[in-house]
């Protein structure tokens, strides 16, 4: 297989990704929270325990700006933070209770959209669909 072909159709296929993500998370998070807010939020719900480096670099943000936003989730108290027990100073952060309703219910709306996405594929459909995202899972997202 040609390489290069198979490059361009993984940028196809991560563009169409982000398109995709748009569209089913849109309107998705609580009034309550900022879209930034609602990425950290997710980030962590799919990763947690992360450390703030983590979410900074995941979210292209720099550790002030990181920083900032995570003070606000504390304050609205959506994260826990929990101090490593070897180093006092690394820090891991995780969604509180309240996050994680939060995240629920944001994620039941997603869930949703999906499902109306997905409501006319056939059995075989959603049984290739699913090794293909494991597939995906474990040979290019590890």
């Amino acid at each position: 297989m040609d390489k290069k072909i198979l490059f361009n159709k993984c940028i196809t296929l991560l563009t169409s990704v982000h398109r995709v993500t748009h569209e089913l998370t849109q309107n998705a998070k609580s009034e309550s929270i900022t879209p930034v807010q609602y990425k950290i939020l997710e980030y962590i719900t799919v990763s947690q325990p992360v450390t703030p480096s983590d979410i900074s670099d995941c979210q292209h943000m720099s550790m002030s700006n990181t920083s900032r936003e995570l003070k606000k989730l504390s304050e609205k108290n959506l994260i826990k933070k929990i101090s490593d027990t070897e180093d006092r100073r690394k820090q891991y952060i995780c969604l509180s209770k309240d996050g994680e309703a939060l995240m629920n219910e944001a994620f039941a709306k997603v869930e949703l959209r999906f499902l109306d996405r997905i409501r006319n594929a056939s059995k075989e459909d959603l049984q290739e669909i699913d090794r293909s995202l494991d597939i995906l899972q474990t040979k290019l997202f590890y």
